[in-house]
């Protein structure tokens, strides 16, 4: 096998969910695609992260250059509902099942020391700072993932708000149990309706 298919093999294969076999129809894939293709996909790959840049508001990704993502920017949300998740992947997972009407916030992780993700890591600051400037009282819905760090997670935000004396300005609801996955991005959309729907106030 040439050098440079090698070469593409191993670094397709690095890609999450990718194994060698997979790489490998893709690498071949690529070989014999349109160039036109190979050029819109070689510039789409080097100028993601120029192009691409974080809301003020919430911490997801938006377009370069705006403030507020296409969601934060929407006056037809109910602003005083936030659901806080852990990545964006969440985000758009729980927007693709059509029971969400709220507002969003991106933590960008979940504690977890041992794999050297703290507090300081994660986009806590601008949560509370949201929930400081509400003029009314609003709902944080925490949907972090069902599982050890997304606990340790909910359970920080949860003493936080009580510590800053934050509680009288805040609703604060946690997903229902039932997403057998145990990760919000592969669950099915009839759990994430449901999990929305009889959240419980915590």
């Amino acid at each position: 096998m040439p050098e440079a298919l090698k070469r593409l093999i191993q670094t397709i294969s690095m890609l999450p969910g990718i194994g060698e076999n997979r790489a490998t129809k893709l690498a071949f894939f690529m070989l014999s695609a349109n160039e036109n293709y190979l050029r819109e996909l070689r510039e789409n790959i080097l100028t993601i992260k120029e192009k691409t840049g974080k809301c003020d508001i919430c911490g997801s990704i938006t377009d370069m250059g705006k403030k507020a993502c296409s969601i934060c920017d929407d006056s037809r949300r109910n602003h005083e509902e936030i659901c806080v998740v852990e990545e964006y992947l969440d985000l758009l997972t729980l927007e693709q099942s059509g029971g969400y009407s709220g507002v969003y916030h991106v933590l960008g992780g979940a504690i977890s020391p041992m794999n050297g993700i703290f507090v300081g890591d994660l986009n806590f600051s601008k949560l509370f700072q949201r929930i400081e400037n509400a003029e009314k009282k609003i709902e944080i819905i925490i949907a972090t993932n069902p599982n050890l760090e997304g606990e340790a997670t909910s359970s920080f935000l949860s003493e936080e708000i009580e510590k800053r004396k934050l509680k009288h300005k805040v609703k604060l609801t946690r997903l229902s149990r039932g997403l057998s996955s145990g990760y919000i991005e592969y669950a099915d959309t009839m759990s994430l309706v449901s999990a929305l729907r009889e959240r419980k106030e915590i």
